[in-house]
């Protein structure tokens, strides 16, 4: 289980975060969502340590800064918003860098694998820079899927940190990449990742944190936080959440005028 609570980051002299409770369960798949500077990265780099902070943080019942890094390497995989890439690297050489952080590196013919995984199968000796945006983003999921290639280890969950995973997907990318991480979560993982495609959450998600302003406004089943009146308050505009019998809610924006913030 991953645990935060009270947490507040500070850049400089601003507050970026205040007073943040977090939870997320491994085999569930828990979605952060928000406006833009709403500190959903903010939350999401803290949590794996990437941030100082104040408050607590427990994974897996351990505090993650007490961690050596090769054991942390071994319990979670980062996914950031980018990845530059200075050097010219393979697709393949991109993943083994997963590899280098896991311990699946004795695993024969993982690389290939997590290439197929994301649907890139063959692109081994493929240049990264001169792959589409799209291809890069799958290619840096390849390796950190690779990274924690199995879900649990030693009885333990396993986690994925998302940040905004399939931003530059087309959808049909998008649902191979949120099918893949529903089946990490199904298969024992934690998924904790940064969303902006509400439907997507909607779609996909066990737990929403709902987040505003730096502050948490609401966290709970997409059908508890994916409500008109949240939802319209954090965006500061009129959201209307519809629900179809089968696939669930699904929201419209509404073209009338912005709501003012509280």
């Amino acid at each position: 289980m991953l645990e935060a609570t009270d947490i507040t980051v500070r850049l400089g002299r601003r507050e970026i975060l205040t007073g943040v409770d977090f939870r997320a369960q491994p085999g569930q798949i828990t979605a952060i969502v928000g406006p833009n500077g709403s500190g959903k990265t903010t939350l999401l780099r803290a949590l794996t340590g990437e941030l100082s902070h104040d408050g607590r943080i427990r994974l897996n019942h351990h505090d993650p800064a007490s961690l050596r890094p090769w054991v942390l390497a071994g319990l979670r995989g980062v996914l950031p918003q980018a990845t530059p890439m200075a050097f010219p690297f393979t697709a393949a050489e991109v993943v083994r860098l997963g590899l280098m952080g896991g311990i699946e590196a004795a695993e024969p013919d993982l690389v290939p694998k997590a290439l197929a995984r994301v649907g890139l199968a063959g692109f081994e000796p493929r240049p990264y820079q001169e792959l589409s945006g799209g291809e890069q983003q799958r290619v840096q999921l390849a390796r950190v899927l690779a990274q924690v290639w199995h879900p649990t280890a030693h009885g333990q969950p396993r986690w994925l940190f998302l940040d905004e995973p399939v931003s530059a997907l087309d959808i049909g990318h998008q649902l191979q990449v949120m099918r893949i991480v529903r089946d990490f979560a199904d298969a024992g993982g934690g998924i904790v990742a940064v969303m902006h495609d509400l439907n997507l959450t909607a779609m996909f998600a066990d737990s929403v944190a709902l987040m505003a302003g730096g502050r948490l406004m609401e966290q709970g089943p997409p059908a508890t936080v994916l409500r008109d009146d949240l939802l319209s308050r954090a965006y500061l505009c009129p959201l209307r959440v519809n629900a179809l019998p089968v696939n669930g809610p699904y929201l419209l924006p509404q073209a009338s005028g912005p709501i003012a913030a509280e």
